[in-house]
């Protein structure tokens, strides 16, 4: 019997199902006879309990059962007939209007896959960064391997804070004569000249000797973290406690030692840190790339997205919104009242983009092979000290795999649409790539 399909809107459908009632009752029954054999009741011997008390107990959601296993059954095999691709559930009522005799009739009203045409991917134009590893880019990180390891000593009283300085301090900051949250504290450290505070802050110690006390104003940036202050100017009192100075290890060979290289040879240091480095920047730019080459993608394609799946994606986002919260302290997180509709453009986006995608793969082979995925797993191990045992954490998991698989695959179209696509290169500084500017 050919099914009958009917459009309501753009994705939406509907058709109807129909269940013989004699099946019905007899799959019930059997169901009731089986439940028989266990059910306990006052008065009887297990298994000898009545049916009409079994029926009595269990009759209505043994029926509620069987009706939604058949259901499901019939909805699956309709679908299939009509060559329909069903995103999400169905929904089912009861079919209103007289049904045939001896059968029961249902709706189910559902949403199917939207078809994705995508754009000449000839006409994409996207910017493919690239960035070089170089000398000034080893010495920055040798520097902060030794920062990493310094060691701090109190200056004499009559030497005021410098750049590199560990200063201990108490302050206390008002906006219009009035203390604020987060404006005060006492013993509190910080680096001088090393960005951990607002500039004009630093600014204001810097010089300072231990024991000097100071009052100035420092205006809050409008996009500072803190919403209360933002924008506004306060008045800071500040006393310096303590003046420490900063005292950087020798570049010797018992340094590199300590960093696990045997030799203790600084060419041996330097190799090792462009090694790592170059595996970073290559990750970065990968990302990066892949991004851009994925923006692109998205101005190629335009169709309508099933209700079911943003709202799936929403929901995600939520609870990953939620469980963020939960690990950052707050209390009740999960009953945290969270607008749904803040997700939803970033849920459509993300819906969308995974339709292209899979289209993409589908059409042109991209799948990930055994061979990229045990290449991107090893490349991901070397950057631990016992690459092996990586190897076989990754390779153990199948969800693990499942998330190696999707970067693999993402990584193949990307490259895949550059390989296409109009390409412009935009050369980066080491800097730039890894937001050290500045």
């Amino acid at each position: 019997m050919a099914i009958t399909v009917e459009t309501l809107d753009k994705l939406e459908r509907r058709i109807t199902l129909s269940l013989a009632a004699d099946a019905l009752k007899n799959e019930v029954d059997a169901r009731l006879k089986k439940l028989q054999r266990t059910t306990k009741a006052d008065g009887f011997r297990p298994g000898k309990v009545p049916m009409n008390v079994v029926a009595q107990r269990y009759g209505y959601s043994v029926q509620y059962e069987v009706v939604n296993d058949q259901l499901g059954v019939a909805f699956a095999k309709a679908a299939h007939e009509a060559g329909l691709r069903v995103a999400g559930q169905p929904t089912i009522s009861e079919k209103e209007g007289d049904a045939a005799e001896g059968q029961l009739q249902f709706d189910a009203t559902f949403e199917v896959y939207p078809e994705v045409a995508i754009g000449d991917l000839a006409s994409a134009e996207v910017e493919r960064a690239t960035a070089e590893v170089n000398e000034a880019a080893i010495d920055r990180t040798v520097e902060i391997l030794r920062k990493q390891r310094r060691t701090f000593a109190q200056r004499p009283a009559t030497e005021g804070a410098a750049d590199g300085d560990r200063v201990t301090i108490d302050f206390e900051g008002k906006i219009d004569g009035v203390p604020f949250d987060g404006g005060k504290a006492e013993g509190f450290q910080f680096l001088v000249g090393e960005g951990q505070m607002l500039e004009a802050f630093e600014k204001a110690v810097r010089g300072m000797k231990a024991g000097e006390s100071k009052t100035f104003p420092l205006a809050f940036p409008e996009d500072y973290h803190g919403k209360d202050v933002a924008g506004k100017e306060a008045d800071f009192l500040v006393t310096v406690k303590k003046v420490e100075a900063q005292n950087l290890p020798e570049l010797n060979e018992e340094f590199i030692k300590s960093l696990g290289l045997a030799d203790g040879s600084i060419d041996t240091l330097r190799a090792d840190i462009k090694r790592n480095l170059e595996r970073e920047v290559k990750f970065r730019i990968a990302a990066r790339n892949k991004a851009a080459a994925m923006e692109a993608l998205l101005k190629l394609v335009d169709f309508d997205l099933p209700k079911a799946l943003v709202d799936a994606e929403t929901e995600r986002l939520l609870e990953g919104a939620r469980a963020d919260l939960k690990a950052r302290g707050i209390p009740d997180a999960d009953k945290a009242p969270i607008p749904a509709e803040m997700f939803k453009p970033q849920a459509e986006r993300r819906v969308r983009l995974g339709l292209t995608v899979a289209e993409l793969v589908k059409a042109n082979d991209l799948a990930a092979k055994p061979e990229q995925l045990q290449a991107h797993i090893n490349e991901l191990a070397q950057s631990y000290e016992q690459p092996a045992q990586v190897v076989a954490w990754y390779m153990s998991d199948r969800q693990r795999m499942a998330e190696v698989e999707a970067v693999v695959i993402e990584g193949n179209v990307a490259d895949f649409i550059l390989s296409k696509a109009k390409v412009t290169d935009k050369p980066l500084s080491f800097e730039e790539l890894m937001g050290q500017q500045g």
